[in-house]
């Protein structure tokens, strides 16, 4: 079947002359469509639809130069041709593209030469455009060698390998071919508005439903939010107590490469699917099983997939719930009882608090209540562990901030028009007022974020952990004569005045993170929004801990250079940082299985090592562990305590504090001091 061009509808012309007014006039950043604008959006269009420049040549940029400066121009008055064009070009190379490595697979596998000393980029988004066809000829030869190679050394035969990739071609053809308006209209669309701010997007009137639907909770799924990236669906984060969350092996930054229903044998390929259809595919019946193929965010190169079952379930409230445990400390003859609270995600039961029953779940009243239990079992110090959590209700983060202060101002809100907005909190009950450690990571992100930020400015407590994600702008979806507009409107200040956006919160105390921050968190999105702040407002400061900061420090480094666990954890992210680091995988036999060889020995060692550390036997081979995770995976009562220790070392600092400043347990009655607004 031809490919078939596709054209621009009256209806997206308008839409698209509503989109351009509305990101001019009504989002928080202001910027004006020009000229260099207009260069801006044809480099994130051509970045948009072939990332990895794999499709495109020097030549046919040359056919689209003449376009840059007229895109911002024809998109103030909803001339979507010269988009559409662009668009069409590239589907027509991407066939092209295809049908060449169809033909390559069908000539045979083992005629492909892995015996020279050829070499492939993993990452070609800022390599330079092939010449011309012959070159891309020669760049889709390797690419077929890489996936082959990959895939022999997981012990596929050729005529295994032959028929995946045949499907994946073939797969991926006929969906380019089923291309229509709105795929290219979304596409255009979404490189336009993504010059404002990554989190400003458009949303098709196919994908303003499936949007509807995931704010509502109300369907079966596995438990993940979804993105489009390039070729693939990537996984940007786990709803906490989600099927996902609970199965153990699905991670942000994993890509998805073919999806697998109950009850059937062959997988469908998914690359090039459009978002909308691979949310349909993974979404079902409740209790079915799905099981998803990924290439890992750990991946060394797009050849290495892991298949996940998960079985589908509806998010339930509970389950994200907030919950407590105790853990003991003996330090030199002392024994320390802290409690910590693990909070998934900021909740609210909406739907019961607008029936008026007074029972109804939110964060703050489970936390509350669950503080009075802790309180009960004669607790030292309190761990508020926020790892992972990607925020929620913001109103709760606000309320929650006042279990743990006196009256005073929580957050500040900033809009277009420079009009600030403080929430603050107004009950002077304190819950706790005893020590308080707030644990936090890259995932921590927006409510959390606010939260560590004011029990931060308050000196209410001790920030530790990693750096947070640094999502601080707050969007609206807006309706469309044709779809929607999810614009950023306004963005989020702390007490002190500075902002949560890009830079997050820092902690106070460092723990390093197996997470990339390369590819997961705000700064490593294009166009987001700078730091900045603002005036503070007057605030109580419950604690100065500089004079005991450095202390603190030392003694959680000295921890760290002596525990096991710590070693352990920087070997595994040394290890990852090395393979992220890999620029060009060879393309030969031989050396690409002693590569292999050595870096599944290291997965290996640092598995047994741990092993070791808990008392556990070795084990005997990858496979062995590999099967061993699959078992706890598919157990959601199973917990994974290979990191737990960093929630002690969140009480041991805790104890610190209170070892090295004996005033801390009765702070909270001294004198406030009132911070200065510079």
């Amino acid at each position: 079947m031809p490919f078939q061009p596709v054209t621009p509808t009256v209806d997206q012309a308008r839409a698209n002359i509503l989109i351009a007014r509305q990101l001019q006039f009504t989002h928080f950043r202001d910027l004006s469509i020009n000229n260099a604008l207009s260069g801006d959006v044809f480099d994130a269009y051509l970045k948009y639809l072939d990332n990895q420049r794999l499709y495109l040549t020097k030549q046919d940029l040359q056919q689209f130069e003449p376009l840059r400066n007229r895109l911002g121009s024809a998109l103030k008055t909803g001339q979507l041709q010269p988009g559409f064009d662009i668009y069409n070009v590239v589907q027509m190379r991407t066939i092209e593209r295809l049908q060449f490595a169809l033909g390559l697979i069908d000539r045979g596998i083992d005629k492909l030469d892995f015996d020279s000393n050829d070499s492939i980029q993993l990452d070609r988004s800022k390599a330079d455009w092939a010449e011309d066809r012959k070159e891309l000829d020669a760049l889709w030869v390797k690419r077929i060698k890489n996936a082959v190679l990959g895939q022999r050394l997981t012990g596929k035969s050729d005529e295994e390998i032959s028929d995946t990739l045949t499907r994946r071609y073939q797969s991926q053809l006929k969906r380019v071919r089923q291309v229509r308006s709105e795929d290219a209209f979304q596409a255009y669309m979404n490189a336009f508005a993504g010059m404002w701010d990554p989190h400003t997007s458009y949303f098709s009137p196919r994908t303003s439903e499936n949007f509807n639907i995931n704010m509502s909770l109300s369907l079966d799924g596995i438990g993940a939010v979804l993105q489009a990236d390039n070729e693939y669906t990537k996984v940007v984060r786990l709803v906490p107590g989600g099927p996902a969350a609970q199965q153990g092996q699905l991670s942000p930054a994993d890509r998805i490469v073919s999806v697998t229903q109950e009850h059937e044998t062959t997988p469908v390929n998914v690359i090039g699917w459009r978002l909308d259809e691979v949310v349909d595919l993974i979404r079902g019946p409740r209790d079915s099983l799905v099981t998803l193929e990924v290439i890992p965010a750990s991946a060394t190169d797009e050849t290495i997939t892991r298949k996940i079952a998960i079985r589908r379930a509806q998010v339930k409230l509970e389950e994200q719930s907030a919950r407590s445990k105790v853990i003991e400390l003996d330090r030199s003859g002392a024994t320390y009882r802290i409690g910590v609270i693990d909070i998934p995600t900021f909740y609210a039961d909406f739907r019961a608090m607008q029936k008026g029953d007074p029972d109804y779940k939110s964060t703050t009243r489970d936390v509350r209540r669950l503080i009075e239990q802790l309180k009960g079992q004669s607790i030292d110090g309190l761990v508020v562990d926020l790892r992972n959590n990607g925020g929620g209700a913001l109103h709760e983060a606000n309320d929650l901030v006042g279990l743990f202060i006196e009256k005073g101002p929580t957050v500040q809100i900033r809009n277009a028009n420079n009009d600030v907005q403080v929430l603050s909190d107004r009950d002077p009950a304190v819950i706790w007022d005893g020590p308080l450690v707030v644990m936090v990571n890259r995932m921590s992100a927006s409510a959390s974020e606010i939260f560590a930020g004011a029990i931060q400015d308050y000196g209410r407590g001790l920030v530790v952990g990693s750096q947070t994600f640094g999502k601080g702008t707050v969007q609206a979806v807006r309706p469309l004569n044709h779809g929607q507009l999810k614009i950023t409107q306004s963005k989020f200040y702390r007490v002190s005045g500075g902002s949560t956006q890009h830079k997050g919160v820092v902690p106070d105390i460092a723990i390093p993170s197996r997470i990339d921050t390369s590819r997961i968190g705000e700064d490593a999105l294009e166009h987001a929004l700078p730091w900045d702040q603002i005036e503070a407002v007057p605030h109580a400061r419950y604690f100065d801990f500089s004079p005991i900061i450095d202390q603190l420090r030392d003694r959680h480094d000295q921890r760290f250079a002596e525990s096991p666990d710590f070693r352990l954890l920087q070997q595994e992210i040394d290890f990852l940082e090395e393979q992220r680091q890999r620029e060009y995988v060879s393309l030969n036999a031989d050396i690409r299985a002693a590569e292999q060889a050595r870096i599944e020995k290291t997965r290996l060692a640092i598995a047994n090592a741990r092993r070791h550390i808990q008392g556990k036997p070795a084990f005997a081979s990858l496979q062995a562990l590999e099967d061993w995770q699959d078992v706890q995976a598919a157990d959601p009562g199973s917990s994974d305590e290979e990191l737990d220790f960093i929630v002690r070392e969140g009480g041991h600092i805790m104890a610190d504090m209170l070892d090295l400043d004996q005033r801390l347990a009765s702070i909270f009655s001294a004198e406030r001091v009132t911070a200065k607004t510079p």
